[in-house]
């Protein structure tokens, strides 16, 4: 059984402790004190002598750990020392498949190395590889790709990713002049950039607005003149990345409530919708030879009505009404569009 968080910490305080110098060969108990102290901030009793056992066995026996430690118990000096005394779990030698899964993350990570933010880590991969004495690319690698990733041909504002990444992970306010798209002049804006996210070939920042007292996305599209102050700031408590999306259908999040949308797909289009949902809300009411009808937790924004619109006659919007409507509006006004044109055209729905 793969080893959680706690266990991983524990086998590295007790690696240390067994190679610390200056106090060789702990007892179990020393190993114990040194885990609570490490991890809970005293000599408590969170950990107990059998956790403690379990750990060592783990180091010397347990092949996903691959550490085989060469942990053994001195009856005279009462404590436990590597029997290899140059020996640590923190130095151990990479298997065939290691290697493996390195260099397709680094082959993965090279299809971005046009994005500022992700030339970083080209560096700090090729370091690794060295000093695995391995290569990034085989020679026996052949020229076509196992594994691509959809992307446009540029992400404008990319490179403000790198400041911006800077600025969030050390809680750092940043400054920028934002232009919206119907607008004729840009806007200053202070944010407390908490999240950077990337949507249909977009990166956008998302954070708090001092100015606006309100959290607010802009598209790094229409960024400029950005800086990073020194000033620090504190985040909300109320601002939970894992959760801010978690009734989008896009990149939009309104102060609404979400709603429960209720879709109706054609019978053909049944097995796409069930083997891949529209979100991650999504619940099936019903399946039988006349639709699916499914039911989603999300707010009613731009992004759902054209989502919805993306699927043509294959789909009906069955609740809420003001979700009807919106769609019904826009399918009428698409439809005046053609009917302007005063072509002679008869429609098949």
């Amino acid at each position: 059984m793969p080893a959680n968080k706690y266990a991983l910490l524990r086998y590295r305080i007790i690696d240390r402790s067994i190679r610390n110098k200056q106090r060789p060969f702990p007892s179990k108990d020393d190993l114990r004190s040194a885990c609570e102290e490490a991890l809970y901030g005293s000599d408590g009793e969170h950990i107990s002598m059998s956790t403690i056992d379990k750990d060592i066995w783990a180091m010397r026996n347990e092949g996903e750990l691959g550490f085989y430690a060469p942990i053994k118990f001195s009856k005279d000096k009462g404590g436990y020392f590597y029997e290899d005394p140059n020996y640590t779990i923190s130095e151990l030698p990479l298997n065939e498949d290691d290697l493996n899964a390195i260099k397709s993350a680094a082959e993965t990570l090279f299809q971005f190395k046009d994005i500022p933010l992700f030339k970083q880590f080209d560096t700090a991969i090729e370091k690794i590889l060295d000093r695995m004495k391995i290569s990034a690319f085989d020679d026996n690698k052949t020229d076509h790709d196992v594994l691509q990733f959809e992307r446009g041909s540029e992400y404008k504002g990319s490179e403000y990713l790198g400041i911006l990444f800077s600025a969030s992970k050390n809680d750092q306010v940043v400054t920028f002049d934002y232009q919206k798209f119907n607008a004729s002049e840009s806007q200053s804006i202070l944010l407390h950039p908490y999240l950077l996210k990337e949507y249909r070939g977009r990166w956008y920042v998302i954070g708090f607005d001092e100015s606006k007292n309100a959290l607010r996305t802009y598209s790094l599209d229409r960024l400029s003149k950005v800086e990073q102050k020194e000033r620090s700031f504190e985040r909300l408590d109320t601002f939970n990345t894992a959760s801010f999306f978690q009734h989008a259908m896009g990149i939009t999040v309104t102060d609404e409530k979400p709603e429960k949308v209720r879709l109706k797909f054609s019978d053909s289009l049944s097995p796409y919708i069930m083997s891949q949902p529209i979100h991650q809300s999504q619940t099936i009411i019903s399946n039988s030879e006349h639709g699916l009808v499914i039911e989603l937790d999300v707010l009613i924004t731009v992004e759902l009505v054209t989502l919805i619109l993306g699927f043509g006659d294959q789909v009906e919007v069955t609740s809420p009404t003001q979700l009807k409507e919106r769609v019904k509006l826009a399918l009428v006004n698409s439809l005046k569009k053609y009917q302007d044109q005063g072509e002679n055209t008869s429609f098949v729905f």
